[in-house]
């Protein structure tokens, strides 16, 4: 067997990762192992998998028969158990031994679980995968009331989830409020009762200590939780104990520089698994990005290229809740300007933070056009207009005029983020014969990522449909990304 390109990990990051190899390069040899016996699938939108939006098919990333169509050897079902880095070789769960000139990790993370009594138990499920997916349906039957412990960005997925397959959802979280690492204390008590009116009961200041079968969450304070059944959606952790027993170099992930190379010059690293100072760690556009700096530097299509990080936009993927936050909120400085409005009862939240008038962080709840200009001004560094209330509540575009229609938004504009795809770039696919999201998806990826530039997406075809010929002429061709 001659040695090539071999990927461990056939996830999101080592799916993208072959898929833009073969961009570049028909011919190189390209081996993929996946631990999981089915074919790769987009993560990000397992919460609408367990919400019965999506079916399993529906979410994978590639077509049946793609990687015999594109001449990949994708080895499902098929682990990796060592590494040989003198011999460079893999060896796999089926007693294979894969060569490699180059080998690249994208092992990913795997749930945490907190080391409480009874997380052991058959009724207790962690949040993380498609068979994770089927476990918690199975538990969320008719009648049943189901936990949920966690209340980041996981957690109140699958609490949202659930509770939209009309199960009795409790979420158990130890903090003072929601998503913590995103939002203040005030979008946090927002989303907390977005997700109440949406049938989550939530449960703040409460530490989980212990399951107890048969009766529910034993929680700090003696009091308990009665539930049939716990989701445990605590965080991930990164997929390190395959290079760490190589001796390669790992430190809350597998280290890598801008070349996404570890301490050995023939591995390589990206995703979940990798740490890299500019990535935000649980997103999936970083993967993306550094996949196709990594397909040029495999390739040798681009020997230049590097990775220099990611700027950090989380969207949560749950029906009824739009919330979106840009920016690290403890990288605000002492003399950010920053804007914020609360309306509780209306479920609407926003708050913005400025620094020499760049959007540098901020968070929006029930506002999404606000939240479209919010990013669109973080992404840019497009300084801020005078108008602060105008841009607090989305009336302003960079390099637009003060609407969020999609015939007055600018070729420029990222539409799709995970994917780095432009208004500019689906007018060219739809010049090119991509009249239609489906088809807008498969020649410009978006809405291939977390799914939530659908509706934008959407917006923007029904837009091309009706565009007289001269208002779709005047879409400038270099708008496209």
């Amino acid at each position: 067997m001659s040695s090539g390109i071999v990927v461990v990990g056939h996830g999101m990051a080592g799916a993208r990762l072959a898929e833009d190899v073969r961009r570049r390069d028909p011919r190189v040899p390209l081996t993929v192992l996946g631990a999981e016996p089915r074919p790769a699938y987009n993560r990000v939108l397992l919460s609408t998998v367990l919400a019965g939006g999506l079916t399993p098919e529906a979410v994978r990333l590639h077509a049946p028969g793609w990687a015999a169509a594109h001449d990949v050897d994708v080895r499902t079902g098929v682990a990796a158990t060592a590494i040989d880095r003198a011999a460079r070789v893999v060896r796999g769960t089926d007693g294979s031994a894969v060569p490699y000139r180059k080998l690249v990790l994208a092992t990913g993370s795997y749930a945490f679980r907190p080391s409480l009594p009874g997380l052991d138990a058959p009724n207790v499920a962690a949040f993380r995968d498609l068979d994770d997916c089927e476990r918690i349906l199975a538990l969320a039957r008719p009648g049943a009331r189901v936990a949920v412990l966690g209340g980041g960005l996981l957690g109140c997925e699958a609490a949202r989830g659930l509770a939209g397959r009309g199960v009795d959802t409790v979420l158990v979280h130890p903090k003072p409020h929601l998503m913590e690492r995103q939002l203040d204390a005030d979008g946090g008590g927002v989303l907390a009762a977005a997700l109440a009116r949406l049938g989550v009961e939530v449960l703040l200041g409460t530490a989980g200590v212990a399951w107890e079968q048969e009766k529910g969450l034993r929680c700090a304070d003696g009091s308990l939780v009665p539930a049939d059944a716990l989701v445990v959606a605590t965080g991930v952790r990164p997929e390190t104990a395959l290079a760490a027993a190589a001796g390669i170099a790992v430190d809350r992930g597998v280290l890598v520089d801008d070349r996404l190379a570890t301490n050995d010059p023939h591995v390589h690293a990206l995703g979940d698994c990798a740490r890299h100072p500019g990535a935000p760690a649980g997103l999936v556009q970083p993967a993306w990005e550094q996949a196709e700096v990594l397909a040029d530097l495999l390739t040798g299509a681009d020997p230049g290229a590097r990775y220099h990080g990611t700027r950090p936009v989380t969207r949560l993927k749950a029906r009824g809740v739009d919330l979106a936050t840009v920016g690290e909120p403890a990288a605000f400085g002492a003399d950010a300007e920053v804007l914020r409005f609360a309306d509780p009862a209306g479920g609407r939240y926003a708050t913005l933070a400025l620094e020499r008038d760049r959007v540098v962080g901020g968070a929006m709840i029930g506002l999404p056009d606000a939240a479209a200009s919010m990013i669109q001004f973080f992404d840019t560094g497009t300084p801020a207009p005078a108008d602060r209330l105008g841009l607090l509540f989305g009336r302003a575009l960079p390099g637009a005029p003060e609407t969020a229609d999609p015939g007055r938004l600018p070729a420029t504009a990222v539409v799709c983020r995970c994917n780095t795809v432009t208004k500019g770039a689906l007018v060219a696919a739809w010049r090119g014969g991509a009249t239609d999201v489906a088809a807008l998806g498969r020649a410009t990826r978006a809405g291939t990522g977390c799914g939530s530039c659908g509706d934008t997406v959407q917006g923007i075809c029904a837009w091309l449909a009706d565009a007289d010929p001269p208002a779709l002429a005047a879409v400038p061709e270099e708008g496209a990304a």
